[in-house]
């Protein structure tokens, strides 16, 4: 071989021996996310629990998908007269040993852990994507304190960042397509009504209401549009949860955990 030959023989063997390793293809991308998105839910939910979750406590307990950690977690725990007050998936709790209560018997709580769908800078929340929002705030606002848990994928600068299926909006059946104007009208954006995925027509929520959802075109007061909204005839709650909770919990993708606590003013 000559030495010009000799030269690219050996460029091309190291650019070889440099090659990056093989991509995933989408459809495993989507799968490797999703198992860090879940580890993530529970550093955050065990964290959350280890650092709040005391003797003789009444704690609430929401709905979305990272309840499942921090209730798994409250059943390894050596906390003695543990009252849990939960929205949904009671075979879960009685499933872990845990007691099992209400808020009839428990009006006043001692701690609320709950996911949500967004969080942003200054702790306002977007909740209600399973439907449950209003159950969940209830619970929320029965508690002396209230601690979020989320993965990485959930905190935004400001809301709409990373949520992209808007505010949720419980309403009276018959009030929908008014309450639905309204709130585009004065806000501006569209509020939908949420459909049901496995079954025909609208998603119907545990109070026998319609869920609106709003996408909404920039950044508001999230303040006094969640109380300007409330006072529509017809809305039963909405998603935005402000000033409510006291720290949150973030599941990062290294495998640390990160907290937020509110803004002082």
């Amino acid at each position: 071989f000559n030495q010009l030959d000799e030269k690219i023989r050996l460029k091309r063997f190291v650019q070889l021996i440099h090659l990056k390793e093989p991509t995933l293809c989408s459809g495993s991308r989507r799968h490797h996310g999703t198992l860090m998105a879940e580890e993530a839910k529970k550093l955050a939910a065990y964290a959350a629990v280890d650092t709040h979750i005391q003797n003789n406590q009444v704690v609430g307990v929401g709905s979305g998908s990272t309840i499942v950690y921090a209730v798994d977690r409250l059943g390894k725990t050596k906390i003695c007269f543990l009252s849990i007050v939960l929205i949904q998936a009671r075979q879960l709790i009685l499933q872990h040993g845990l007691t099992l209560s209400d808020l009839e018997r428990h009006p006043e709580l001692d701690v609320a852990i709950d996911g949500a769908d967004e969080v942003d800078a200054a702790l306002t929340l977007i909740k209600g994507g399973g439907g449950c929002l209003t159950q969940e705030k209830i619970v929320a606002g029965c508690a002396k304190h209230f601690i979020v848990i989320a993965d990485y994928r959930k905190d935004s600068k400001a809301l709409g960042q990373q949520w992209k299926k808007g505010v949720p909006v419980e309403v009276i059946p018959m009030a929908y397509v008014p309450v639905s104007r309204a709130i585009a009208r004065r806000f501006g954006g569209e509020a939908v009504l949420r459909m049901a995925v496995s079954k025909a027509g609208p998603v119907v929520t545990d109070n026998s209401n319609f869920i609106l959802d709003w996408k909404f075109e920039h950044a508001q007061k999230w303040k006094e549009v969640n109380t300007a909204i409330k006072m529509i005839p017809g809305v039963v709650e909405t998603g935005l949860f402000v000033g409510m909770a006291e720290r949150v919990y973030f599941g990062m993708e290294d495998g640390s955990v990160k907290t937020r606590d509110p803004p002082i003013n």
